[in-house]
């Protein structure tokens, strides 16, 4: 009886060990780790790409913003020199004015 137990038992490890993956399972195994692989570094390269395209727009938008504070203080000091130049107008207006009403022979209107 032991003999008979001993032969099922080698005949069962010889057929478990024969029962492993064939060629093409193999084969398949490779192609789909090759895939997967591949996959994997295309991810990685739009990953890659992705975050120059954002750090692109970032330095972009910062140049733009450079430039807008750039043109609002130019425009700011520009009407600030026209405002300066109106006054300078009103108050020789107003001058001639009061020259005006100094004049000998001058009348007040009221």
């Amino acid at each position: 009886m032991k003999k008979i137990f001993t032969l099922l038992l080698i005949a069962g490890m010889a057929s478990f060990i024969a029962c492993g993956p064939s060629a093409k399972e193999k084969a398949e195994a490779a192609k789909q780790d090759s895939i997967r692989i591949a996959d994997s570094i295309a991810k990685e390269t739009a990953k890659a790409d992705s975050i120059a395209q954002i750090a692109e727009k970032a330095k972009q938008d910062s140049i733009a913003k450079a430039d807008s504070i750039a043109n609002a203080e130019k425009t700011k000091a520009v009407t600030k020199t026209k405002t300066k130049a109106k006054k300078e107008v009103t108050t020789k207006k107003e001058e001639k004015k009061v020259d005006k009403s100094k004049r000998p022979g001058a009348t007040k209107v009221k």
